[in-house]
């Protein structure tokens, strides 16, 4: 007689948990403001910390999609395409090489140098994208974008990262008992 085998990727619990992540990810991508003196156009929202926390909790691909769900989200609700795209970019840039280092070496150790690689994979995305998006979209020469790198585009998008990681460590360490499988749990982690 066959047999039914659950091929689900994600648990129920696990399922609910990256729903509310998207919720409080949406919430967050509302409360910006900027970071940089006189770049008030770059504003910082922490709304890629619940992404981070979900892939430091169900791995790369479940950050990715939280990520990725929030982000189209607030990109319909603002009428935001072209800034739903770029944020869609820096998410996959950030949470992808940071929480796929994290799986595989799961200590605190693991999560800095995941963290750090994201940091520096979604800078160098950040901008890039910006250098390709920027004159294709919002019509601005290469020459103005490219312009602005150094002064604007760099430092905002590293101090950027810098804040969510910095938040991700502190909220996964504080909810990672609860929101993981009991399986995949590490104490003193």
């Amino acid at each position: 007689m066959p047999t039914m085998q659950n091929t689900n990727r994600w648990e129920t619990k696990e399922l609910v948990i990256m729903a509310l992540m998207c919720a409080i990810s949406v919430i967050l991508s509302f409360i910006e403001f900027p970071i940089i003196p006189g770049i008030t156009w770059l504003k910082f929202d922490a709304s890629a910390m619940p992404a981070m926390v979900s892939g430091f909790a169900y791995g790369p691909v479940a950050g990715i999609v939280v990520g990725i769900v929030s982000a189209l989200i607030h990109a319909m609700i603002m009428g935001d395409w072209v800034g739903g795209l770029m944020n869609v970019i820096v998410i996959i840039a950030m949470v992808g090489p940071s929480a796929a280092i994290y799986a595989r070496k799961h200590t605190f150790a693991g999560a800095v140098t995941g963290l750090v690689v994201g940091i520096v994979c979604m800078t160098a995305a950040a901008i890039v994208s910006n250098l390709i998006i920027d004159p294709f979209y919002l019509g601005m020469p290469l020459e103005a974008v490219a312009g602005l790198i150094l002064p604007a585009l760099l430092p905002f998008n590293i101090a950027k990262s810098v804040i969510n990681s910095v938040l991700t460590l502190v909220v996964y360490k504080s909810i990672s008992n609860l929101i993981t499988p009991k399986k995949s749990q590490v104490k003193g982690r």
